[in-house]
């Protein structure tokens, strides 16, 4: 999706840079599913975000970023194969784990040492996290245990006015993203979604299926 934004979804971002910056919560599209986010800095944020999914507190929140110069402030020790991945399908659907820099709350990682993190292909949440300047959850605006939502309708129906805002604009996704394991010796994909385990292997030759 193209970086240009039409005036009145811009007004609408610019609105969500200022809740952000306040400590809301804000719901918005991205390249897969509609995200649900907040400052990564900000507690009150989120917890907000668990309560508002009624999602586990050891389940940790993705992390959107604008550009890759953020992955550096969030996580540490980032392996070769990381940075190859990266660059090859970021912006796109793939999240990485990565070993968590103490930069990144305990509260967003869930109490683990991990954080699950991409830069999407869609110009809202990139320019949200830029004009935020750290990296934004993106956990899916959703009910834990509930469809995503591909609409700004489908997430309003589950969240409700439980967000400060709901940015309404175009979501061409569907498809979650491949998660991607790399905190340990060898990659795992996770979460097999929009990207093969054929095309990730073009890059990560030794990428293997959790369980598989």
């Amino acid at each position: 999706m193209g970086t240009k934004l039409s005036s009145s979804v811009r007004e609408q971002v610019e609105k969500g840079v200022a809740i952000l910056k306040q400590g809301g919560v804000i719901a918005f599209p991205t390249d897969t599913v509609y995200g649900l986010g907040a400052g990564i800095a900000i507690s009150t944020a989120v917890e907000r975000v668990y309560r508002i999914k009624k999602r586990p507190r050891n389940m940790a929140l993705p992390l959107l970023l604008a550009d890759l110069s953020q992955l550096d402030k969030i996580a540490v020790l980032i392996p070769t194969s990381a940075r190859l991945l990266a660059e090859k399908f970021w912006p796109g659907p793939l999240t990485l784990v990565l070993l968590k820099s103490d930069s990144v709350p305990d509260i967003v990682s869930g109490g683990n040492r991990t954080i699950a993190v991409r830069i999407p292909a869609h110009p809202i949440p990139t320019t949200l996290a830029r004009g935020l300047g750290t990296a934004i959850i993106g956990t899916s605006a959703n009910l834990s245990g509930q469809p995503s939502a591909l609409t700004a309708e489908e997430a309003r129906a589950q969240l409700g006015d439980k967000v400060d805002l709901i940015i309404d604009s175009d979501c061409p996704g569907g498809k979650e993203s491949t998660i991607v394991d790399l905190s340990g010796e060898t990659p795992v994909i996770l979460r097999l979604g929009a990207l093969s385990i054929e095309t990730l292997r073009q890059i990560c030759p030794d990428i293997t299926v959790k369980g598989g």
